[in-house]
């Protein structure tokens, strides 16, 4: 089959999806991603295609901040959101038998799956239906609030992320509108696989039947990538470093945070390997080296813990790699994987961003280093972890479509 992956935001939202995609190109299929043109390189550098879609969120993350009203952040986001309709709309176009897509873009997937009569598969990287066991990822707390009060906050997430994209969707419908004689493609009703372990969010029992917990799926590692020789030498010259890094958050927050992890790093008395990130973190020291981005499967198991915004994808590398994590959330759904990670016991408290000091990061260092139930408790959960396969339940389920 020829099989559209369709994702947007940060490298986050799509590094995972190179794996799915490797996979299925593995088991004979045309795979092509959809993504911001800044994904390009990442893309095709783990030997999958890349249909380009408009917008950069790091230059929208930037406009945002700028902004000097609600009205002109909304103008902003409406122009990405039309921006990345077209380009959706125009990927499909280009011709495929079957959409895989990620829950952001979801509802302009859907819109241009109708349009031209292919079929859309949800892959989600964040639980995505309201349920009455937690709040969804983006609530106002990652507390349990209650049977009914979980339903009502779940349901005011998915509110609030559909109506992101719905003015868009909707254009976009009104414009392609269901070609003549051809039946609209599955709606919200068609499937939807989530790309976490049940072992961290088990299935809620009130999802509906074609909600499934697959199982993670794994960034690919591009090709021929090796070590920078820098950072072998680092590693090779004491103690396992602790990891720090904010993915794609704080951008513009650099020299501060910098000045801030070099002084927690020697409270502390470790040593780090800092990634760069949207922050352009940077290394102060002969204990801190600073890193861009590289596979966290190859770094993580090397250090001694793992400090970062909690990120899914960055949440589930570390539970691979089975070493104790220090999550410090930022936003949407950070605060839910990071109190996910508490409560496996892989971690100590989560140090919330706002909260974040030389002080309280040296103190949250010390205290996740020290406590030997984390390391133990990361190390009895990564094998299983590991051992999932989230990617083949996906590909089984398109084996099917194929067999029907």
């Amino acid at each position: 089959m020829r099989i559209l992956i369709i994702t947007a935001g940060s490298r986050g939202d799509v590094a995972p999806f190179t794996g799915l995609g490797r996979r299925l190109f593995g088991a004979g299929h045309q795979v092509v991603v959809a993504a911001h043109p800044s994904f390009a390189a990442l893309v095709e550098g783990c030997g999958l295609d890349h249909r380009p879609v408009p917008g950069d969120p790091q230059d929208l993350l930037r406009a945002w901040s700028r902004a000097v009203s609600r009205e002109e952040a909304r103008a902003l986001t409406r122009a990405y959101a039309d921006g990345l309709a077209d380009g959706v709309a125009e990927a499909v176009a280009g011709g495929t038998d079957l959409v895989l897509t990620a829950f952001g873009p979801a509802p302009l997937s859907r819109a241009a799956g109708e349009a031209f009569g292919v079929p859309v598969i949800g892959t989600y990287l964040t639980p995505a239906f309201a349920t009455d066991q937690f709040p969804l990822p983006g609530a106002q707390t990652t507390d349990g609030l209650g049977p009914e009060d979980n339903l009502a906050a779940g349901r005011e997430v998915l509110r609030r992320a559909e109506g992101l994209f719905a003015g868009a969707a909707a254009r976009l419908r009104a414009r392609l509108g269901p070609p003549a004689g051809v039946s609209p493609a599955p709606g919200d009703n068609g499937p939807v696989f989530h790309g976490f372990s049940p072992l961290v969010v088990p299935r809620p029992a009130d999802w509906p039947s074609g909600a499934e917990v697959a199982g993670y799926w794994w960034p690919a590692r591009p090709s021929h990538w090796q070590p920078p020789a820098e950072l072998v030498d680092f590693l090779q010259a004491g103690p396992p470093p602790v990891f720090i890094g904010f993915g794609s958050m704080a951008p513009g927050q650099g020299e501060r945070l910098s000045a801030l992890v070099a002084a927690a790093v020697e409270r502390a008395g470790v040593r780090a390997v800092v990634q760069a990130g949207w922050a352009e973190l940077g290394g102060c020291g002969d204990d801190v080296l600073a890193i861009g981005d590289l596979p966290h499967d190859w770094l993580f198991p090397r250090t001694a813990a793992v400090v970062h915004h909690a990120g899914a994808g960055t949440t589930a590398a570390g539970l691979r790699a089975g070493v104790p994590a220090l999550p410090v959330p930022v936003m949407y759904d950070q605060p839910f994987w990071a109190s996910r990670l508490h409560q496996l016991g892989v971690a100590p408290r989560p140090l919330p961003f706002e909260d974040l000091t030389a002080e309280t990061l040296g103190a949250a260092l010390t205290a996740c280093l020290s406590e030997p139930s984390h390391r133990r408790r990361a190390a009895g959960l990564a094998p299983h972890i590991a051992a999932e396969d989230g990617a083949g339940t996906v590909l089984a389920h398109i084996g099917s479509l194929g067999a029907g």
